[in-house]
């Protein structure tokens, strides 16, 4: 079982204690290659390790999910999955969370356990869905067409927003967002999700080996921070959009989402579906939009 050697107080904004922990990269000696010539040189890459998810409402912790992450904002990654799954509907129903750091656990292992105490009762009382304790891949999530219809039983509604962005002001998210990518610019190997408001200012950023891990983070961030819903933002994420993507910003709220690269067909039927406008190839100063084009000017 694991102690809670040091009680986390969510909004204290404080993840554990110091001690030995995975960090966003490692060194690597590598050989480089150059036409004929082979040099010995360091590098930094991405770190990607397992991350466990217990979840705890008043009885015994039990798995709820494990994923391949980048370490860091690791209790934003929990209470944004959390949010985005409706296993939680509000910062109110996350009592604390702490790593694992029992002594029996092996110690490289003790930062790599979440476990989110919720408020007794407050938890979905569904967990057909999770029993299988499944892993989620660092790439992609579990897709498919009866994920649409599960949003709606949720009682996710299409978004109401109103809010109107400039095409002028999309061309120039990429550069700020890559700006603020920190460990990006030293590995070359990480995705990032960014949130900024109608104006083009920068709300938050936050990287990881997984795009959809990104956008949990920031979720997660606007859960605990008592930001959601995300209203009159905009959503920019590396790489492509996929449905898990669009998944997560509906849930909270997120009315426009663009990404650098295409989207897949399930995002596309989903930014449809429920009134998001979706912006794909945001480079340079080209775009394609996908759905809900009135909120680009």
């Amino acid at each position: 079982m694991c102690q809670r050697e040091r009680s986390i107080v969510i909004l204290s904004g404080v993840e554990g204690s110091k001690d030995v922990r995975p960090g966003r990269s490692v060194g690597a000696d590598v050989v480089g290659l150059e036409g004929e010539r082979r040099t010995r040189k360091h590098d930094e890459v991405v770190t990607e390790e397992p991350l466990e998810l217990r979840l705890s409402d008043g009885g015994a912790a039990s798995t709820l999910a494990v994923t391949m992450r980048t370490p860091g904002n690791d209790f934003e990654l929990a209470a944004g999955f959390l949010f985005d799954e409706a296993i939680v509907r509000s910062r109110d129903d996350i009592v604390g969370m702490t790593y694992c750091l029992d002594s029996t656990v092996d110690p490289s292992q003790r930062y790599n356990i979440v476990t989110v105490e919720c408020r007794a009762g407050a938890a979905a009382t569904d967990r057909a869905r999770f029993e299988r304790h499944f892993t989620i891949g660092s790439a992609c999530g579990v897709c498919g067409r009866a994920q649409l219809d599960s949003l709606r039983d949720l009682g996710v509604t299409p978004i109401d927003d109103a809010v109107r962005v400039a095409a002028s002001l999309l061309y120039e998210l990429p550069a700020r967002m890559q700006e603020a990518q920190r460990v990006f610019a030293s590995t070359g190997g990480l995705h990032a999700a960014a949130l900024f408001d109608e104006h083009g200012k920068t709300l938050v950023v936050r990287e990881d080996v997984g795009r959809h891990n990104a956008v949990d983070k920031i979720v997660g961030w606007g859960l605990l921070d008592g930001r959601l819903p995300f209203a009159r933002c905009v959503l920019l994420v590396s790489g492509r959009a996929s449905y898990e993507v669009l998944q997560k910003s509906i849930m909270a709220g997120i009315p426009i989402v663009a990404s650098v690269s295409a989207p897949s067909s399930l995002a596309v039927d989903l930014a449809r579906e429920f009134n998001v406008t979706l912006v794909g190839f945001l480079r340079g100063n080209r775009a394609n939009v996908y759905a809900a084009p009135e909120r680009i000017l």
